[in-house]
């Protein structure tokens, strides 16, 4: 919902130009499951900087107060242009007002957390409440910098929203791995909140000891780094298992290829990602094992 993709304030109040957009999708074979609301979710619980306004339209540059206003229209508009595109998910960032307190040093004061969490949940459930009266979901690319970023703070996330129906996950293992988080046990924890799933690899523990997990600001592609994102394939994360887990939870929905690598050309990476899910995207057993010999 960026770009010259999708334009949410048409297509939240237009059907006719959703009907366009899928049109032209179905003319050269394509589908839509989802739309990408990522950049103007960021602002909607962040504390804005400068940074952020690359985001934004630039009636909103240097005032955060409508940057988060325009943010939060953004999500609703979203969950009416779903709704008129004839999908059911959203994905997309949440922001966090707590992220710049990941490492508690000078120590969180009573309560800093806690009150973070109540901050993002006021923020959110207005706009969950819209997503719900659409019939429609929002997927959280759990991610650092997010709300939630680990299956602790998921859960966290997901209490503070009291549960909300509409809120879930849009799984993204690449994320998880090198944090040293159980990518698999983040789906058997949430196996009704998975509304979507990137199929993206990463590895880690490949630098030279000079970059740890938070990056050591340096580049994407840096021999040094400790972690970066590979091709599907090319890193650590066990897609086998993944799909084990994915049919076990029942989940029906897309494996959405997100493609990152720095080292290799994205075109011969399409191709090896697509073929790539294909190969391990096996069809589950419809029977118990041994129903097999049942006569």
């Amino acid at each position: 919902c960026w770009g010259d993709h999708i334009d949410l304030d048409k297509a939240s109040k237009s059907k006719s130009y959703c009907d366009d957009k899928r049109a032209i999708l179905e003319q050269y074979g394509l589908g839509c499951w989802a739309i990408s609301n990522h950049l103007s979710g960021q602002l909607v619980c962040d504390v804005i900087d400068a940074r952020h306004y690359a985001f934004a339209p630039a009636s909103v540059k240097g005032d955060p107060k409508a940057a988060k206003k325009w943010a939060i229209e953004m999500q609703k508009k979203a969950a009416k242009a779903a709704k008129n595109l004839g999908i059911k998910v959203v994905n997309g960032f949440t922001g966090s007002p707590i992220w710049p307190l990941l490492y508690s040093f000078p120590p969180c004061l009573p309560n800093q957390l806690e009150n973070g969490y109540k901050e993002f949940a006021k923020t959110w459930k207005p706009i969950l409440d819209v997503y719900a009266e659409n019939g429609i979901r929002f997927a959280l690319e759990a991610h650092p910098t997010e709300i939630a970023f680990d299956i602790a703070s998921a859960q966290r996330a997901v209490e503070a929203l009291d549960g909300h129906p509409a809120f879930g996950f849009n799984f993204d293992p690449s994320h998880f791995g090198y944090q040293g988080v159980d990518y698999v046990k983040f789906l058997r924890t949430f196996p009704d909140r998975i509304f979507h799933v990137h199929m993206k690899d990463a590895w880690w523990g490949h630098g030279d000891g000079s970059v740890g997990v938070f990056g050591g600001h340096t580049e994407f592609a840096d021999p040094r780094r400790y972690w970066d994102f590979r091709s599907l394939g090319h890193g650590d994360i066990n897609f086998e298992e993944i799909i084990v887990a994915l049919n076990d939870i029942k989940y029906q929905g897309p494996l959405s290829v997100e493609w990152e690598d720095s080292r290799m050309d994205r075109c011969h990476g399409a191709q090896e990602a697509c073929d790539f899910v294909r190969s391990v995207d096996f069809t589950p057993s419809a029977i118990a094992f041994d129903a097999q010999f049942d006569r």
